[in-house]
């Protein structure tokens, strides 16, 4: 058994969460149907709710990585054989359902990065959205094809994808359902890194490890005055950006970063 295994949580049949570094500071969230290309199904979107709300609550963890077990694939998106054999009810008890999968990724507190390769289509890649940053390796094909189907993109994709790439291209890309591979996806704004053949996951990692030598105070305070700054006016966002420093200001962490900066050492941060 691996040290990633050893340090695994299931959340039903197909999402799974480690736990990376000594601490455990690092977490990964793992999209794990592989014979449905992680085609997300009611179940598969409870277990991914249910996994975030653990990740949520879990204050040792300073950053999340949100990956794929499939060689080819990081998720195509809704389950489109399960909804084939709804009635209209059956689709409207489901919207809550699929809501709280990509809004469970969309409200963790942390810094999520996603790590992409292979298809990352409409549910799929508004997974993607839903995270901080997006490194992709060339394999990646990402975009919001809903309309192509009689849907919208209803997982965040109309108004995530325009805060990345502006109003226009967003309407472009919605409108025409197209395909966009990974590199004009990188020139576009849709992905943020693009890492050598293979590479998204562990590229994704070293990030994540890099990034949770911060504060953790200090990382979701961060988070959150960007989040709730996104939108609006400058002032606004400005009491925004105060009201998140002044909950690090007083903190334990803000303490001991300070007095390691002095002492020339790495900080030993307190913590949440």
């Amino acid at each position: 058994m691996t040290d990633d295994q050893a340090h695994e949580d299931r959340f039903g049949e197909w999402v799974a969460v480690r736990r990376h570094g000594e601490h455990g500071h690092v977490a990964e969230l793992v999209l794990d149907r592989v014979k449905a290309l992680n085609a997300i199904s009611s179940d598969m979107a409870r277990a991914v709710a249910a996994a975030c709300a653990a990740l949520a609550a879990d204050q040792g963890v300073r950053v999340t990585v949100l990956s794929s077990s499939h060689e080819r694939a990081f998720c195509v998106g809704a389950d489109l054989k399960e909804r084939n054999s709804f009635t209209d009810a059956d689709f409207g008890r489901q919207r809550p359902v699929t809501r709280a999968c990509y809004t469970g990724v969309l409200d963790l507190p942390m810094p999520t990065i996603a790590a992409v390769h292979g298809f990352a289509l409409g549910g799929g890649y508004e997974l993607a959205l839903s995270c901080d940053i997006i490194v992709a390796d060339p394999s990646a094909v990402v975009g919001l094809p809903e309309v192509s189907v009689g849907v919208i993109p209803g997982g965040g994709g109309t108004q995530l994808l325009p805060r990345r790439v502006g109003a226009a291209r967003a309407a472009e890309l919605v409108f025409t359902a197209r395909r966009v591979p990974a590199a004009e996806a990188l020139t576009l704004g849709m992905i943020d890194i693009l890492t050598a053949a293979g590479q998204d996951r562990a590229d994704a990692l070293d990030l994540a490890g890099r990034i949770a030598l911060n504060s953790p105070v200090g990382l979701r305070a961060a988070k959150r005055a960007m989040r709730l700054g996104n939108g609006v006016g400058l002032r606004e966002g400005l009491e925004l950006e105060d009201g998140a420093w002044r909950t690090i200001a007083f903190s334990p962490d803000r303490a001991e970063g300070i007095a390691a900066f002095n002492e020339k050492r790495r900080p030993d941060w307190p913590g949440l």
